[in-house]
């Protein structure tokens, strides 16, 4: 007699159902984490965003006139903007997340006394600030 080889069914579905079971609790903590590194984006655009603007300051003694003095840097997860305020005498940067890439809900703006805040809507745990960039869950900067 030939000795039966392979798995039961009984033995895949088990095997099925532990690889559920672990992508269910996984799941959520990788897309956090994922989203958290395409937060870094939006973090450095502004930041350099805002050093080159304060250089043009400098050099111009305004912030630019009709647009931002400085071109305004492209991304993948975010799209930056910039609005002048007092006539050149004030900017807000903005980053506001692209939906296609997971960060639809997601906006951060800078303003030229470097005063840093975040909204954050739609997105479960997340939460805005008035005071800084949200990098984690639960408004944490």
């Amino acid at each position: 007699m030939r000795k039966a080889r392979g798995f039961t069914l009984i033995e895949l579905m088990i095997a099925v159902a532990v690889v559920g079971i672990l992508a269910t609790v996984a799941y959520p903590g990788y897309t956090d984490y994922s989203r958290r590194g395409k937060i870094a984006e939006a973090a450095g655009a502004l930041g350099d965003f805002r050093t080159k603007m304060e250089q043009y300051f400098l050099d111009n003694r305004n912030y630019g006139t009709g647009s931002c003095g400085v071109p305004i840097p492209t991304g993948k997860q975010f799209t930056l903007s910039c609005a002048l305020s007092g006539g050149g005498t004030g900017y807000t940067a903005t980053a506001t997340g692209v939906s296609s890439q997971g960060m639809g809900g997601f906006t951060y703006t800078v303003n030229e006394l470097n005063v840093r805040a975040s909204t954050v809507t739609g997105v479960s745990g997340w939460s805005g600030s008035t005071s800084c960039w949200v990098t984690k869950k639960g408004g944490v900067c």
